[in-house]
């Protein structure tokens, strides 16, 4: 090809751009308008985002892969969203962790992603009105169940809005010149696990160092010489790091299921996940009849953790944390949770909300 043909094309380019910046200044018209008519009501509507998200990745038949092109559209959301409000989301920090990228994953750049010390401290803060939202992890596919999300979500007034997949690459990051280099291994206990298998088998002499979080052990192998920190990428650009291994998790699938929390409830998109919790009293059989009305009621559970109550009584010890498919309006969940109500001593709708990944 020659440089007049490539001219030619990048004339075209430059067209396209500007028949696109045309268009989404078009869109964001028409989304202040939407903003005006809703009366103050929330810009975040995750059912409205799901919908359209889920429309362009079922677009399969273009030069640009489905995933890039949600993407895409996931940042002209969030500039649309922050025409209408500024929202703010708090999340597992500091910077640089896993939690701020399920927050970017989600909502965008164009929010401001608040870190908090602790779990505990992201849910005051939504629950204060801080922030607008907070997004707790609460299950990895590798280590199981957050049990601080889990036992939060009894008490919190805050409700499920939303879900976030995160595929976790985890990375070694330091500033040694090679492997052979690293003494101590810095990284949160989750990260740790992960990674067991790759650390035995190529560093097996050093040292692990369990902190709060993997950006902390990012800050602390930018400083100490021979560490190493477990953490991602954005961390190593954070923090100035070498990546001086990729992807060393030991399950090439390893995910966390993050939740997002705040006080907005989204309509039923068809796909959809409803969160619940019950106690069931403490004698034989008990926990087979208080869930028989989701399978009598044609509703299926795709998860079910049992964790220690911490207001004991003695009546019951443990509550049971459950998903189901469907929306709490749907007929037949709504069903199934009234009947559900009716059996067990506690019980707790925790939100419904557009399923992540699908």
């Amino acid at each position: 090809m020659s440089e007049k043909d490539i001219r030619k094309l990048r004339v075209g380019i430059d067209a396209v751009d500007a028949e696109l910046l045309a268009l989404l200044n078009r869109r964001a018209a028409l989304v202040r308008k939407v903003g005006e008519l809703k009366g103050g009501a929330p810009a975040y509507r995750p059912e409205r985002e799901s919908e359209i998200l889920r429309r362009v990745a079922g677009k399969k038949d273009g030069a640009l892969p489905p995933e890039n092109a949600v993407g895409v559209f996931r940042e002209i959301i969030s500039a649309c969203r922050a025409l209408e409000q500024h929202i703010s989301v708090a999340y597992l920090g500091p910077a640089g962790t896993f939690s701020e990228q399920a927050v970017r994953q989600h909502f965008g750049q164009r929010v401001a992603a608040e870190p908090a010390a602790t779990i505990d401290e992201a849910f005051r803060s939504a629950e204060s009105g801080a922030t607008q939202f907070a997004v707790a992890p609460a299950e990895n596919s590798t280590d199981g169940v957050v049990g601080r999300t889990l036992d939060l979500l009894l008490t919190t007034p805050l409700r499920i809005c939303g879900e976030i997949e995160l595929r976790v690459r985890q990375n070694l990051l330091g500033r040694a010149p090679k492997l052979a280099a690293v003494r101590r291994v810095y990284s949160h206990a989750q990260s740790l696990a992960q990674c067991n298998g790759w650390l035995n088998q190529h560093l097996p002499a050093a040292e692990r160092v369990q902190l709060g979080s993997n950006a902390e052990a990012a800050r602390r192998a930018a400083k100490e010489k021979g560490a190493a920190a477990i953490a991602g990428e954005a961390a190593a650009a954070l923090y100035k790091l070498k990546l001086l291994a990729r992807g060393i998790e030991d399950d090439p699938n390893n995910t966390t299921r993050f939740l997002v929390l705040g006080r907005v409830d989204p309509a039923a998109t068809g796909r959809d996940r409803t969160s619940l919790v019950m106690s069931a009293e403490n004698k034989p059989g008990a926990v087979h009849a208080l869930l028989s009305p989701i399978a009598a009621n044609g509703v299926s559970m795709c998860r079910i953790e049992s964790r220690p109550a911490k207001a004991r009584s003695a009546r019951w010890e443990y509550v049971f944390f459950i998903d189901v498919e469907g929306h709490q309006s749907d007929a037949r969940v709504a069903a199934a949770i009234a009947e559900l109500k009716a059996r067990a001593p506690f019980m707790k709708v925790l939100g419904s909300y557009p399923a992540a990944g699908s």
